[in-house]
């Protein structure tokens, strides 16, 4: 029995080097890349007609046609065969219909197909957008490698000139991004928006950062979307939610909670302070938490390490996450989803608390009553917050 190709990797492609002559690795279903003594990759099928070896078909260059790609092709191809059929002629076809992208507007189009493919639709959109509306228009007729850093300043500045310097520089780094794939692919040498600095074009004080109802929904859906790991799409979800601190949720134990009263005890000695932080949670929260609890395995923690041991994930790791995500929310830290509920908190609650401080100050005999009322007041607090969240994240997908 022939032995089975082990699929290949877009990095394990890339490692591929040239030696003293070419060779093939198989990806399987008849796909191979042939790499070439000069270092250029092709992407060919390998097949037999009536019973005997043909010679190898050529679906095209590396650099122009991703892995995915070449498999969906080598099916197609495959299915031809089945059916008795030569694929030769077809695969002739389709490399005349492949472009060139030696211009920036044909790779910016290769891009799109390829690396973005993936992506959420929310995320190709919003690249898309800023490659139609700003870049193809200044800089798509010209060569790859003639574009400079003076072009993409000078693309950023007249966007900034719209009042809109968020958007310059979400769309400096979507040329970056661009770039970055080009280099991967060898149809660029340098990456022209690198030597561009952020501060540059925009500066923001990340003390001060509060996202806006849409950008949490954008976020939250974009993490929902996304290939990591569910319990770290979770645990940035609860962040929102709780209004917790990273570390607090990362190293937080099941003891803590109490999910039929919807509560979070964190103890004193893990806060090194004088008394515990009740945190009420909202149900959304309590959802999530089941989901989480239902799950579990052994240990202690929330969120354990991967790695064994009963130890939490390391503190690091949802900001690795977010990272890897490539989020559109310019100059974003995990910290800002604290900041923007407690913000967006005091807008929903502004009237509330208006109206209490005109209030007659409570007598010895309701004190009782007023901590009950106060602990009532937060849970409706949090409720509220959690319900304009997901508001949020439910209206980009019926937009979307």
């Amino acid at each position: 029995m022939p032995r089975l190709a082990v699929p290949l990797t877009e990095s394990q492609i890339r490692a591929l080097e040239p030696r003293a002559t070419r060779y093939c690795v198989a990806d399987g279903n008849g796909l191979v890349i042939e790499v070439m003594t000069t270092g250029t990759k092709v992407w060919r099928f390998r097949y037999s007609l009536n019973g005997r070896r043909q010679p190898l078909a050529t679906i095209g260059d590396y650099r122009m046609i991703s892995l995915r790609v070449a498999r969906a092709k080598a099916q197609k191809y495959a299915e031809m065969v089945a059916q008795g059929v030569s694929p030769v002629a077809t695969a002739r076809r389709d490399r005349g219909a492949e472009s060139k992208a030696d211009v920036l507007r044909e790779a910016a189009e290769l891009y799109l197909a390829t690396e973005m493919a993936a992506k959420s639709a929310e995320y190709r959109r919003t690249t898309r957008r800023a490659l139609d509306k700003d870049v193809l228009p200044a800089i798509g007729g010209m060569a790859i490698k003639a574009v400079t850093a003076d072009d993409v300043v000078a693309i950023c500045e007249r966007i900034k000139s719209r009042g809109s310097p968020k958007m310059a520089l979400h769309t400096r780094n979507v040329i970056k991004r661009l770039y970055a794939y080009l280099i991967a692919r060898q149809l660029a040498t340098g990456n022209p928006a690198d030597v561009v600095p952020a501060r540059s074009i925009a500066t923001f004080d990340s003390r001060t950062r509060v996202l806006s109802g849409d950008e949490i929904g954008v976020m939250l859906r974009a993490i929902d979307a996304s290939s990591i790991r569910r319990p770290l799409k979770l645990a940035l979800h609860l962040l929102v939610l709780t209004m917790a601190r990273k570390s607090d949720l990362v190293e937080a134990r099941w003891d803590e909670f109490d999910l039929d009263r919807a509560c979070w005890t964190i103890p004193a000695t893990r806060l090194n302070k004088e008394q515990d932080q009740l945190v009420h949670l909202p149900h959304q929260a309590v959802s999530i938490l089941r989901e989480l609890q239902h799950a579990r395995a052994n240990g202690n923690f929330v969120f354990p390490s991967v790695r064994g041991g009963d130890r939490p994930i390391a503190r690091s790791t949802l900001n690795q996450a977010i990272k890897a995500l490539g989020l559109e929310v310019e100059h974003f830290v995990l910290h800002d989803f604290r900041r923007t509920a407690a913000a967006h908190v005091r807008n929903m609650t502004q009237t509330a608390d208006a109206a209490n401080e005109t209030a007659s100050p409570a007598s010895a005999e309701t004190a009782g009553q007023d901590v009950d009322q106060d602990a009532a007041h937060q849970r409706a607090r949090v409720q509220s917050w959690a319900d304009f969240v997901e508001s949020h994240i439910e209206s980009g997908r019926k937009t979307g």
